[in-house]
């Protein structure tokens, strides 16, 4: 009898499936990636399941516990220099850009108390970004009719694929603070993209371009086996 040894990206998958199944059981659990221990809140859970959202959902989507913090979930980092920023605004737009950092704060600034889902079923409410919304970005750029996707680009070619009508919304941001702080490494400095309709991976950090496409380029974890849209309502976990 032969054993297959399972391929690095199988591997990662069951790692966060195993991680999934333990937080939903409310047990201490190490954050994938920063290897730190923490302990999902269950009395905030329970505030948190009494909740709805303005069109009747439930403000916390099914299988997900809360936290009291926003958590970083690993991933290669890019430089956290300002200095070295830029941000590659391109694709199916009129008008293609590249935005330092100074050019980045130079558009208006939107902060937003957001609730953050992470499929590995820990959920964060109110975490206060401050950014530049999309939609005013693609304003700058002149979207063209035939963009039917996002997709956000990241450093060490991580991408996440976003359909625009949501990566439009106005509580979309290209965020660079968090909670009154300037963004932390760990959590994507200087710049990450903040999608609170969708599971967290769907928010990449460390950015470095947006592209506007007209067929859908599916990202890193979705041609891993994650699913291509992610909602969290629909616990939209695998494909």
């Amino acid at each position: 009898m032969t054993t297959t040894k399972p391929t690095p990206e199988v591997l990662d998958s069951m790692t966060r499936r195993s991680f999934l199944s333990r937080a939903a059981s409310g047990t201490a659990v190490a954050a994938m990636g920063g290897g730190l221990i923490y302990i999902l809140n269950d009395r905030l859970t329970r505030e948190a399941q009494a909740m709805t959202l303005t069109d009747g959902r439930p403000r916390l989507p099914p299988g997900q516990r809360m936290l009291e913090a926003l958590r970083p979930m690993g991933g290669t980092p890019g430089s956290p220099s300002v200095t070295d920023f830029r941000l590659k605004i391109h694709g199916e737009v009129e008008r293609p850009t590249e935005l330092d950092w100074t050019t980045l704060l130079a558009q208006q600034q939107t902060e937003l108390p957001l609730d953050v889902h992470c499929v590995t079923g820990w959920s964060v409410f109110g975490a206060r970004f401050k950014g530049v919304r999309l939609k005013d970005l693609a304003a700058l750029v002149g979207v063209k009719t035939t963009a039917r996707h996002v997709v956000f680009e990241a450093a060490h070619d991580y991408t996440a694929n976003v359909r625009i009508a949501e990566a439009l919304h106005p509580d979309v941001l290209i965020a660079h603070r968090l909670d009154d702080r300037p963004l932390a490494r760990p959590h994507g400095a200087p710049v990450r993209a903040v999608v609170p309709s969708l599971y967290f991976w769907k928010s990449p950090k460390w950015l470095t371009g947006i592209k506007f496409v007209a067929r859908d380029e599916p990202g890193y974890w979705e041609t891993r086996g994650y699913h291509n849209h992610a909602d969290p309502w629909l616990e939209e976990r695998y494909s």
